[in-house]
């Protein structure tokens, strides 16, 4: 198996770089570098390696504390600190550690596939961005890729101050998020980047969480075993008929076949040697590649955070997402769409767990791409979301999110929670809604409040009991939006933004955009055939 060999190479290699015992010097795990950000208030565990038996001592402020190593590894706790620095890190054993310029503050892991790997100097917004970029306040570490067989325990990056020799290249979501929210809280920001383009959530999860449910022992764990001997048949035939190209000195174009990700494998690698370091919570921006497996995302996602949680071991942590963005064709007509129920999985976790947050991010997308460059604004959100949940500050950090309905004759009426100032209606993009006018005429989607002609509340579709959708006209009456078709008039279900490519526009005063949801409970285009579609 080739892939499982190159992985095995890896960790070894990995190992003998940073496993017990290999010197005689005490070293610091590799979180533990210059620059760094140190989590306030709570305790902090700070470890290494040293020879067995060997003393350790580590200084930080005022505190003095001592240990042993036992099986090569050493580890004390620091107690809590109030914010502050610069200070210097000190570690004493045979020999002297110094870590200078060590500030306590808030610490932040941000994880997730492409569009939160997305750097900085991509986004629409870089040439300003990039030169303003400096604040000795935010420091940023970013996790090497490593996909691993097991889980290791270290890591080879280092701590950056925050300026634009180092922000370049660095996770823009991550950027945005950790500006913000240094200038709300006025504290020193770490954060730790680790992320892989491409990736499932299940890679992001260990072994054991996954092995331990028998769903995700068939579908994940025994589907890989499947896929990866497809794989290996496949590139056995690849390699085969590219020689035979060359040897016939005829052009080969055909691709090469794709290593199908290792359940497991970047939680072992890039999340696996952070813990235990002490963080405040977790930004995740991942669910493109679960899209087609929605329906399993609903108890995926919520078991990846209790699998995190967990072995953090410091309880219920902030934990928030962002929504997929618009992408694909902008359709003119109401429909299925797996991206619209991998939302909906994703809504569903803020409901299932405590302290979980997520920005909604349906104004920022692109149909022909799925890295929409606009990043500011899912940062923005992700820091207003953690200013509520993770600091309980009273800032408006959540749009309009579907509370009930209500039939009334042909009409029907929602109310929400977040409706913050009242509802309204954003401008659209006419790019957007070209298509729904080829369908509607334009004076439908425009709603009448008090005599004049404002902005078209759009996104809304509406079904009687024969389950077919069509678009809708919605109109804002005080905290509730009023849903209505002249082609439906015994309604049963609204869905809202229920497409790949949502158009949509309803906000509250904010101008934080609605989430995304359905009324019903009509069976899923992800779902197995003999599982129900409600939560």
């Amino acid at each position: 198996m080739i892939q499982t060999r190159w992985i095995r190479v890896v960790v070894t290699a990995v190992g003998l770089g940073v496993g017990a015992g290999v010197q005689a010097d005490v070293r610091l795990h590799g979180l533990f570098t210059d620059n760094m950000v140190l989590q306030r208030q709570m305790p902090v565990p700070v470890w290494g390696w040293a020879d067995e038996g060997e003393q350790v001592t580590v200084q930080f402020r005022n505190q003095r504390l001592s240990t042993v190593a036992k099986g090569g590894r050493w580890q004390v706790r620091l107690a809590p600190m109030p914010a502050g620095g610069p200070d210097e890190l000190l570690v004493l054993g045979k020999n002297r550690v110094v870590l200078r310029n060590v500030m306590v503050g808030e610490v932040w892991i941000a994880s997730g596939q492409s569009n939160m790997e997305w750097p900085l100097r991509a986004t629409d917004k870089a040439a300003v961005d990039i030169p303003a970029s400096s604040n000795w306040f935010v420091r940023l570490y970013t996790v090497p890729k490593l996909r691993a067989d097991a889980p290791v325990d270290n890591v080879a990056g280092s701590w950056e101050v925050c300026g634009p020799l180092t922000v370049s290249n660095f996770s823009a979501v991550a950027y945005y998020f950790g500006r913000d929210l240094q200038a709300a809280l006025g504290v020193p920001i770490g954060l730790i980047h680790s992320s892989w383009g491409g990736s499932p959530a299940e890679v992001w999860m260990s072994q054991p969480v996954l092995g331990a449910d028998p769903e995700y022992k068939r579908d994940i764990l025994d589907g890989y075993t499947v896929a990866l001997a497809r794989f290996e048949e496949a590139l056995a035939r690849f390699i085969k008929e590219e020689e035979a190209a060359k040897a016939a000195g005829k052009p080969f174009a055909r691709r090469r076949p794709t290593t199908p990700w290792k359940p497991a494998c970047l939680y072992n690698g890039m999340i696996a040697p952070l813990i235990p370091f002490a963080i405040r919570g977790a930004i995740w921006y991942q669910g493109e590649s679960n899209a087609g497996r929605a329906w399993q995302y609903r108890r995926l996602f919520p078991d990846l955070i209790r699998n995190w949680r967990r072995d953090w071991g410091q309880g219920d942590f902030p934990f928030l997402l962002v929504q997929l963005a618009p992408f694909r064709e902008i359709k003119s007509e109401p429909g299925e769409s797996d991206w619209a129920e991998l939302r909906e999985a994703q809504a569903l976790a803020t409901k299932l767990l405590p302290k979980v947050g997520m920005a909604v991010i349906t104004d920022v997308g692109d149909e022909k791409d799925i890295h929409p460059k606009q990043k500011e604004p899912v940062g923005a959100r992700l820091a207003l979301a953690a200013r509520r949940i993770a600091y309980g500050q009273r800032v408006v950090h959540s749009g309009p999110v579907f509370k009930r309905m209500r039939v009334k004759g042909s009409k029907v009426i929602l109310s929400f929670d977040h409706v913050d100032g009242g509802l309204v209606a954003q401008p659209v993009r006419q790019a957007e809604v070209r298509k729904l006018w080829a369908t509607q005429p334009p004076g439908q989607l425009y709603s009448v409040t008090k005599g004049k002609l404002v902005e078209p509340l759009v996104g809304f579709a509406i079904a009687g009991p024969d389950r077919k959708f069509v678009w809708a006209q919605a109109v804002i009456e005080g905290d509730t939006v009023v849903v209505s078709s002249p082609a439906v008039q015994r309604p049963v279900a609204v869905r809202y933004g229920w497409a790949d490519y949502p158009v949509v526009n309803l906000a509250n005063a904010a101008g934080l955009p609605a989430c995304p949801f359905r009324t019903d409970d009509f069976p899923l285009t992800t779902a197995p055939k003999k599982s129900q579609s409600g939560p």
